[in-house]
Formats: C-alpha cells, sequence, structure tokens
C-alpha cells in the first residue's frame, strides 16, 4: 500500500488564482466518478469555476494538494449560510482517485480544522451523499458524527448524510 511518503513530496497550499481551472477540474472528475447528481450538489455551484475568488473572504480559506506541479485534491470551509457565525462548513473536498489511501485527506481535513478553530469556528458542518462511503469513514475518524437534519443554507438537497463537529 502508498503512503504519503511513497508520493513525490505533496504540497499542501491556498488556493491560487492560476489553480480555479485545474480545482474545477479536479471536483467535476470526482463528482462524475462518483454519480453525484449535477443539480442539488456541488457540480451546480456557481462558484466552481472560480474557487481562488470565492475563499477570499473573512473567516474561509481553500487549500489544495499538489504533487509533482499537479492538483490533485482540495478542500476547504467557510461559514456556514444560514447558521451561527460560530458555525463553519467543510467544502468541496475531493481527492483525484490516484491520491485516496495515502493519508492526505486526514491532512487536508486537519489543515481546515485548525485553522477553522483559530478563526473562532465551535462547530465544523458537513454535506456528503450515501454513496461517499470511505469520505465518510475518514469523517468520522476525524471525529464527525452523523446528525438527523441538515444545518444552515447549503443548496445542496441532493446530499443527504450531514455531520457535525464540534471544534
Amino acid at each position: 500500500m502508498l503512503t504519503v511518503a511513497d508520493t513525490n513530496r505533496p504540497i499542501i497550499r491556498e488556493i491560487q488564482e492560476q489553480d480555479n481551472a485545474a480545482v474545477a477540474r479536479v471536483i467535476r472528475a470526482v463528482l462524475i466518478e462518483m454519480e453525484v447528481p449535477k443539480v442539488g450538489s456541488a457540480f451546480a455551484d456557481p462558484s466552481l469555476d472560480y474557487m481562488y475568488q470565492h475563499y477570499q473572504q473573512e473567516k474561509g480559506a481553500y487549500y489544495v494538494i499538489e504533487i509533482d506541479g499537479e492538483i490533485v485534491a482540495g478542500g476547504g470551509f467557510a461559514g456556514l449560510a444560514g447558521a451561527p457565525a460560530e458555525v463553519c462548513e467543510l467544502q468541496k473536498m475531493y481527492m483525484l482517485p490516484q491520491t485516496r489511501g495515502l493519508g492526505l485527506g486526514k491532512l487536508l481535513i486537519q489543515r481546515c480544522i485548525d485553522n477553522a478553530k483559530a478563526m473562532g469556528y465551535t462547530q465544523c458542518y458537513l454535506e456528503t451523499l450515501p454513496n461517499m462511503q470511505a469520505a465518510q469513514g475518514l469523517y468520522r475518524k476525524m471525529g464527525f458524527e452523523h446528525i438527523s437534519q441538515p444545518m444552515g443554507s447549503t443548496g445542496h438537497n441532493a446530499c443527504p448524510v450531514w455531520m457535525l463537529l464540534k471544534l
């Protein structure tokens, strides 16, 4: 089994404007692979092609994982629309198939959690799909727990799995 040490030095860094097209490609590729509905999911988000600009807000950030100059994953957090100010949402966490199982997802989520805490958030919410079992397993390992109803106003009505982490 491959590990992070076996890859060519993955770099986790904040998104830059020139990353927009590569990040959108990664996200769309994973959504298609997972047969995610194009309506009611991240696929339809207007921000998908402008992730750098979207995350230039206060109290949010988006990170990419780069290996050998290629963006292979990304994930971020921001305030959860329609929720109390102390609640953030883990957003657009996607990894290409060849990067899964290497521990990179854990590193990316931890970066988001650490920075969300530093920005004053006390809870982190996420939405996902039932068929994304590996992702749910990772979220549970990171301390997220399933909750019985959605929080906030994400617009992702096609995502019926809701999880929450107390920071």
